[in-house]
């Protein structure tokens, strides 16, 4: 049962708070020391956060805490349409909040762990295509039926974005999230390529529920269910 639409914002905000102030924190941490939390470290970060936050806030808002995911479950007839804006409102609040008290914490970072492409601007637009389009099939298929309860769902989707983060991190920064890519930019002020990590996680949301309804049963994207657990 999911909470009341001030609860669901409330947690959507937490959550993606969270998420950037322990992802990106890791990011800020291993800039700072050296290489102290190591690339792996800040992969395993992003992963036990995201699964940390489905586990306290799944029943409440259902974890999107990353606006692509609210958009892929609104695409799939699983979320309601008069909630999409709040609650990614709610989201990038918190994202910058945690950015602010990041800046605040580490004034001598220069991006914040903000991400941006190691390569062509193309190259990660395609990367960050792919990371959310995986990413989003395997919310969509893990959040239906007897899956849907208990820790394998959270399972699940925090492997997801730990090896996603581990492999495809030095490309493009394994963002997947546009709340997460848009509040250390905005606060760092590193705005250039930021359109990428706004543009391909959304798209490749959208993309994701397509290919669940090749795959899955008949009711996966049909507006089955409310839309719940996500990352």
């Amino acid at each position: 049962m999911l909470g009341t639409t001030r609860r669901r914002m409330a947690a959507e905000a937490f959550g993606t708070f969270a998420l950037v102030f322990a992802g990106t924190g890791a990011c800020v941490i291993n800039e700072t020391t050296g290489g102290a939390v190591t690339h792996v470290g800040i992969a395993i970060t992003f992963g036990l956060v995201v699964l940390a936050m489905i586990e306290a806030i799944g029943d409440v808002s259902g974890c999107h805490i990353n606006p692509a995911v609210t958009l892929g479950f609104w695409a799939a007839r699983r979320f309601e349409g008069r909630l999409v804006v709040p609650y990614i409102v709610s989201q990038c609040t918190g994202a910058i909040l945690a950015s602010i008290m990041l800046r605040l914490m580490f004034p001598t970072s220069t991006t914040l762990g903000a991400t941006l492409p190691a390569g062509e601007p193309l190259q990660s637009f395609v990367m960050e295509v792919v990371l959310t389009l995986i990413l989003m099939f395997v919310i969509l298929s893990v959040s239906i039926g007897a899956k849907e309860k208990g820790l394998l769902a959270g399972l699940a989707i925090g492997a997801v974005i730990m090896f996603e983060a581990m492999f495809a991190g030095p490309v493009s920064g394994a963002s997947m999230n546009p709340a997460r890519s848009l509040a250390p930019a905005i606060v760092s002020m590193r705005l250039d390529h930021l359109w990428v990590y706004l543009a391909a996680p959304t798209l490749g949301a959208v993309m994701s529920v397509g290919l669940c309804r090749c795959i899955q049963p008949d009711g996966c994207c049909c507006g089955a269910r409310a839309g719940a657990c996500s990352s």
